[in-house]
């Protein structure tokens, strides 16, 4: 009966990592993705098998529709080849007519987010994937408690896996207010409700359907504290036709199931407003993978400048072959990342590609002034800024938001800052050593699963 029992054991185990494998296959993944977990599979079928339950899928499947987006209402007068592009792969299309304040500072991002929720009369929809237990993550769920009090209607998606520190306290404070919140793919759920290695990376603030605070800036004194300690980080404040789109993408977030999307009216006035704006979401509940392959199709189209800012750079290998072609030709490459980051595999995964990058004329500023954590970039005369990060997990497994801009004025205000952060920062890369380049190298081939 034992040697029964172990060769059902052994049976199942072969079928259920065969099934496995069967699947990794048939999903988009890297080369280096595949195979990592296929070797895991294999290797360890019943320790890889959970985790490729748990951790292992990219989407969410046909039960989860797709965001349903409303008809632009002001197309924009003029033609752009990126925006044409990124709308047939699947993004909402640019809209013209739109404001667009860019926060290059914590102070004026706060100010603007204080001025938006104070404005609020009606309704508040916010979503983030950190919301720190410190002063400014308190303070802000206070504003929101007091708001919920005056009866305008709040409505908070936070991460379950980014929001662990949480302030709790204020939090039931928030609810008993009258605040509605939402656990984004929380670890205890039914099985068609979320993976847990799909997490939901957007931060955005509607106000009455009319005006958006957005970017790369979670809640938290890192964020938005005095300088001591302080990131460098962006955001925006939108108004608009745009925003309807930024409240599609909230409305299909906030029924996480996506079986009943419900999306408000924006509201807006286009009397002095002259940008051109077009929201691109990507992540698990969009089929294909819009921001990747419309930043790929961009950079291989790019003929004067890719100047890119990210916290951390582990691209795709789609993403590096194409920066290394681009600077091949001639275009000048730029990566905007931090001496040093807040993650300490990242900053080793990251050494390969940009010795490979450097390597093929691509140029490299560190920022030592602190950690760097904005996500935006400059291709031609197009300009992007948001929450995703130039990294596998951003372009291929997380939820995330990238506003790009289209018209000279907005994408000159990025063009400065990026110009400026180039002019702080130190060109080239330090030395490494044999030790560093072999432990770089043993996580590069981990990253496309980290």
């Amino acid at each position: 009966m034992y040697l029964f029992n172990q060769y059902v054991l052994i049976v199942a185990g072969v079928l259920a990592a065969a099934l496995a494998v069967v699947f990794v296959l048939q999903q988009r993944r890297t080369p280096q993705s595949a195979a990592a977990w296929i070797l895991f599979i294999i290797v360890m079928p019943y320790v890889g098998i959970p985790i490729f339950l748990m951790l292992g899928f990219r989407k969410q499947g046909s039960r989860f529709p797709a965001i349903q987006f409303s008809e632009p209402a002001a197309p924009p007068a003029e033609d752009y080849s990126t925006a044409e592009t990124l709308a047939r792969l699947g993004a909402p299309a640019a809209t013209a007519g739109n404001g667009f304040v860019l926060h290059d500072t914590a102070e004026r991002a706060l100010a603007e987010l204080d001025a938006v929720i104070a404005g609020a009369t009606v309704s508040l929809d916010l979503q983030f994937y950190i919301l720190d237990n410190d002063s400014s993550g308190r303070r802000l769920v206070r504003l929101l408690a007091e708001k919920a009090r005056e009866g305008v209607a709040v409505r908070l998606i936070l991460d379950r896996l980014g929001t662990l520190t949480r302030p709790r306290r204020a939090l039931a404070e928030f609810t008993e207010a009258g605040g509605q919140l939402r656990f984004f793919s929380p670890f205890v759920h039914p099985p068609d409700n979320g993976h847990m290695n799909l997490r939901n990376h957007r931060k955005l603030v509607i106000a009455d359907n009319s005006v958006v605070w957005g970017g790369g800036r979670n809640i938290g004194d890192v964020y938005l504290a005095p300088p001591e300690g302080r990131w460098l980080d962006l955001s925006f404040t939108v108004t608009g036709p745009v925003v309807q789109h930024f409240l599609d993408v909230f409305a299909s977030d906030w029924d996480v199931r996506g079986h009943a999307q419900q999306s408000r009216r924006a509201r807006w006035s286009i009397a002095d407003q002259d940008a051109v704006l077009q929201l691109v979401p990507s992540g698990p509940d969009e089929p294909g993978d819009v921001l990747h392959d419309g930043l790929t199709n961009a950079i291989h189209n790019a003929r004067r400048r890719v100047w890119i800012a990210t916290p951390y750079l582990v691209p795709t290998e789609a993403h590096s072959a194409a920066l290394a072609v681009a600077a091949r030709r001639g275009v000048e490459v730029r990566l905007l990342i931090p001496d040093r980051s807040n993650k300490w595999s990242a900053d080793h995964a990251r050494g390969p590609y940009l010795r490979e990058l450097g390597q093929a004329g691509c140029r490299v500023f560190r920022y030592s002034g602190g950690m760097l954590h904005a996500k935006a970039g400059l291709i031609d005369d197009t300009a992007w800024v948001g929450s995703a990060n130039f990294d596998v997990r951003s372009m291929l497994l997380n939820f995330e938001l990238a506003l790009f801009v289209y018209d000279a004025g907005s994408v000159g205000a990025l063009e400065r800052w990026a110009q400026g952060l180039a002019e702080r920062s130190t060109e080239g890369l330090t030395e490494a050593g044999l030790p560093r380049r072999v432990l770089e190298g043993l996580f590069r081939l981990g990253a496309p699963v980290l």
